[in-house]
Order: structure tokens, then C-alpha cells, then sequence
């Protein structure tokens, strides 16, 4: 399990307030899939919520020690059902993202093309009156 300063976790919560659950446990509890299914979030996304149905308040703590030994990841916060764990991607996913790609530019009509093309340039010039 990793161990965090009051400071990463208190910037964790706040980088997590606007997320959304991405891992349910119900009731057969924590399975392997569900434990799998934990992990492939927290390799993406680093940063995830678990929600928690038909738990006891007892079980959730322990249940958070058991997904966080497991998965070499840090408890960030715990509150009632929903817990949001934490783990950092290793330095090689990081380097490896795409290259940005140039957008792509709109397509033009035929008609608009053409338009473009014999519109003659006008030339500003001064009026006197």
C-alpha cells in the first residue's frame, strides 16, 4: 500500500470531487474480475472512484486495506460508499502518449470552392466627396 502526505491526499480529493464511479462492488463482494477491473481503471486513469452497494460500514474499511494491498495503491478518501483510490502510471506509459495530430482541415463544397475563386479582390479606396 502506498502512503501519502496530507497534502497529496488533500489535492487528490479535490482532483477527484468531479468524478464520476467507475468500479461497482455489490453484493458477491470483491471478486477477482471486479479486482481486474479496478486495476485497469487505475492504469488509465490514475485516479478513480469505487462505489460500494450493499456493504456493511464495517466491511468498507476493511474492504479498502484488502483492494489497496492488492493493488499497490493509496487510499485517498473513504466516504460512505465511495472510495477513491489512487496510483500513479509507471514513467514508460507516460513518455509513450501519441503525437498531437494537426486538424484536419474542413472540407469545402464544390459550389463554395468556385465561388472563392472568381470573387475578384476589391480594392479600398479613399472617396472624396
Amino acid at each position: 500500500m502506498i502512503e501519502l502526505t496530507s497534502e497529496q491526499r488533500r489535492a487528490l480529493r479535490a482532483d477527484a470531487h468531479h468524478l464520476h464511479p467507475l468500479v461497482t462492488v455489490a453484493g458477491k463482494g470483491l471478486s477477482d474480475s471486479v479486482l481486474k477491473e479496478i486495476d485497469r481503471s487505475l492504469a488509465a486513469h490514475e485516479l478513480i472512484k469505487v462505489k460500494l452497494q450493499g456493504i456493511e460500514r464495517d466491511d468498507s474499511a476493511a474492504l479498502l486495506e484488502q483492494i489497496c494491498t492488492e493493488l499497490h495503491c493509496a487510499p485517498v478518501q473513504r466516504i460512505g460508499n465511495v472510495l477513491i483510490l489512487w496510483r500513479e502510471k509507471p514513467a514508460e506509459e507516460k513518455t509513450a502518449a501519441a503525437p498531437r495530430r494537426k486538424p484536419k482541415a474542413k472540407p469545402q463544397t464544390k459550389k463554395a470552392a468556385a465561388a472563392a475563386l472568381e470573387r475578384p479582390r476589391r480594392r479600398t479606396t479613399a472617396r472624396s466627396s
